[in-house]
């Protein structure tokens, strides 16, 4: 690494004065202490931009802990994150927030949080912790906590809740943004929402939605992620909305963040006809205005925090400063590997597959149908293939069965059918399963399926494919959820499971990320938790059998 004085000539990009002018900027103790204009842009050599930052991530979803995601993340010209450990705080509470706030600390990769502010994310599934206020108030002294993380029970900001108030005042009484989480919420609804406090929505799948939600005064997240993929109805807002808008991930699986971040989001903005000092201000600069961030801007007297990247096209990355230390260069990361003592709450034990049996009956089921980049499911009434009156997958129709696994404590799998996945045979299984992380499986056929989510409970925590030839899993020790393995090992196993899943005849482009989502329950319509097939729109639990 660098020593965190030096210069860098180039175009050099003021995302906030509009201005791309032909510089040097200066820096010493990783400060900047001089920018000097000495001419007019000159295209066709390089430009200094300040660096990407992800507005909403829940780094956990990279399979990585911090300090190895920043690795990985700076070679992509990020030199910033705005994360929400709402997944280990689910498994592992206060304590699963403040090992993902250390292992930050370990990097110069700049890791802010939100304090979680739904765990239980509901009372409707069984997850292994909880944060109540005062662990949360405690949580938001670290001084890279910085924010209410996305505000999920929107139910309960609407029905006035006196015990989510409570979390929304917390916030505001220390002067700290409240993010938001209402999939689509519109009309007096959403501005009910926003004037409860909420300041951002990362959840809007049209572009209607998201102006109703502009108009009460929230910032709309874009998100484009491995799984929930919004950019396409919504990059209008970067240029229509541009002081309003960031740019986010939410969730971003290992081999997408090998292949690149919110760089090739900046790039496949421009390539729509977006200005890049509009799209730049929604994937830099926002997110310091809006989170207070002590992130740089290119600005005299700010860290040097910058990449320098070959054009304001596709921007290649060339270098990537963090406090004025060159941390990457020609794609290649110069951060060390940092090491981690792996953290788990991992008690369930391995099951069969008689306990995989729906029960007999008569009549259609409630199915879920899973769509490919989108969150949110659809109720499906169909009538179940049967063996003695038994409901059993259905690959010709491609209904298959899908299982939770209580993770925390012994408990008998809950059961449904899905639509959606695509297997012809095999099955896929994870600990990875949104809110509580309880073990998550689908499957073409009852054995396959029970040998998978074995495989995941016998590692305490894991991925897994199951086919003919056996079982290929990628261990996940901390907290299920993440692997102490170097990053781009890590993205080439999972692109590998991903792989394979594929090759049993799934369409899906991530169907793990996919599958990790089928136990969302905050998000409509229907979905699976370890106790029982549960209806997003009413929240209520509704009979898998009729």
């Amino acid at each position: 690494m660098d020593t965190a004085a030096g210069s860098s000539a180039g175009n050099v990009v003021q995302v906030l004065d509009k201005r791309i002018f032909w510089g040097r900027v200066s820096w010493a103790g990783g400060v900047i202490t001089e920018v000097e204009a000495l001419g007019a842009e000159e295209p066709g050599q390089p430009y200094l931009i300040p660096g990407f930052i992800d507005a909403h991530v829940h780094i956990e979803s990279a399979m990585l802990p911090p300090a190895e995601f920043g690795r990985q993340a700076v070679r992509h010209g990020m030199v910033a994150a705005v994360a929400d450990p709402h997944e280990i705080a689910n498994v592992l509470g206060a304590d699963g927030v403040r090992f993902m706030v250390a292992s930050a600390r370990c990097s110069p990769f700049k890791t802010f949080f939100g304090v979680p502010s739904c765990v239980p994310a509901t009372p409707f599934e069984t997850a292994g912790a909880a944060l109540d206020l005062a662990e949360m108030e405690s949580l938001l002294q670290e001084p890279e906590v910085r924010h209410l993380a996305e505000m999920m029970n929107f139910p309960g900001v609407l029905a006035g809740d006196a015990q989510v108030l409570a979390k929304i005042e917390l916030a505001r009484r220390l002067g700290r943004p409240v993010d938001g989480h209402a999939p689509g919420l519109r009309g007096g609804e959403a501005a009910r929402y926003a004037a409860a406090g909420i300041t951002t929505d990362h959840e809007c799948f049209t572009l209607a939605e998201a102006l109703d939600k502009l108009a009460c005064g929230m910032h709309i997240l874009v998100r484009e992620g491995s799984a929930a993929r919004n950019f396409a109805a919504l990059h209008s807002l970067i240029t229509t909305h541009t002081d309003q808008v960031m740019l986010c991930c939410d969730d971003k699986h290992p081999d997408d963040l090998a292949a690149g971040y919110i760089d090739r989001l900046a790039a496949r903005a421009v390539a729509l006809g977006h200005h890049p000092l509009a799209v730049l201000r929604c994937a830099c600069a926002n997110p310091v205005l809006h989170y207070h961030l002590p992130v740089g801007l290119l600005r005299l007297g700010d860290a040097m925090d910058a990449a320098l990247v070959a054009d304001l096209r596709d921007f290649r990355v060339l270098k990537v400063w963090l406090d004025g230390n060159l941390a990457a260069a020609e794609g290649r990361t110069l951060l060390p590997k940092v090491g981690v003592a792996p953290v788990n709450n991992f008690r369930a034990r391995p099951i069969t597959a008689a306990d995989l049996q729906l029960p007999a009956g008569k009549g259609p089921l409630p199915v879920i149908e899973a769509m490919d980049g989108e969150l949110i499911t659809r109720e499906l009434l169909l009538e179940p293939r049967r063996a003695g009156g038994v409901p059993v997958p259905d690959t010709e129709r491609d209904i298959l069965l899908l299982c939770v696994v209580n993770r925390y404590e012994e408990a008998p799998p809950a059961l449904a059918m899905i639509r959606g996945f695509g297997l012809q045979k095999g099955a896929l299984a994870s600990s990875v399963a949104h809110d509580s992380h309880n073990v998550i499986g689908v499957g073409a056929d009852a054995h396959s399926l029970c040998r998978a989510v074995n495989a995941v409970i016998e590692a305490k925590g894991g991925i897994a494919v199951t086919d003919a030839r056996g079982v290929e899993l990628l261990p996940l020790p901390i907290a299920g959820l993440m692997s102490d393995d170097d990053g781009q090992e890590v993205g080439r196993r999972y692109a590998e499971l991903d792989r394979l899943a594929h090759g049993l005849g799934s369409g899906l482009r991530a169907p793990f990320m996919t599958l990790s989502f089928m136990a969302l329950l905050v998000i409509p319509e229907l979905k699976l938790s370890d106790r029982g097939l549960f209806d997003g729109r009413y929240f209520r639990f509704v009979d898998a059998r009729q």
